[in-house]
This record gives C-alpha cells, structure tokens and sequence, in this order.
C-alpha cells in the first residue's frame, strides 16, 4: 500500500454539498492519479482515497440515479 502526504492538500466543497451542514464532502484535485475525499465536518478525520477512474465512476453512477438512497 501506498502512503499518500495530505499534509499540504487544497480542499474544495463538491458541488454536490449542500450549505447547511448536511452533507459536506471535499475532495482535492492535487493528484494526476488518485482523488482524496473527506468530510468537511472532521476535518482531521479519515480521508477515503480513490483512484481517478475509480472516482469517476462513482460520480457518474450519482449523477445517473444508480446508487439507490
């Protein structure tokens, strides 16, 4: 496994986040091959790291209304 350094990392708010506090996801596009997510609301929290495709699948399947609530 490989360690990623987040020391440093830009964090934006998706677009999908609502801004009353509900659902705050950032992710950072800091990297050409994996994509950080976290919650905004930890922000010393565990952060989930996706691979770009795999990211982007993901977003897709959301996007698309195959994920069911």
């Amino acid at each position: 496994m490989r360690t990623i350094d987040l020391s440093a990392v830009s964090w934006r708010r998706s677009s999908y986040s609502n801004s009353d506090g509900g659902q705050c996801v950032e992710v950072s596009d800091d990297f050409a091959t994996v994509v950080p997510v976290r919650d905004s609301k930890v922000l010393n929290g565990p952060v989930l790291v996706f691979p770009v495709g795999g990211w982007s699948s993901f977003v897709s399947a959301v996007k698309g209304g195959y994920l069911p609530a």
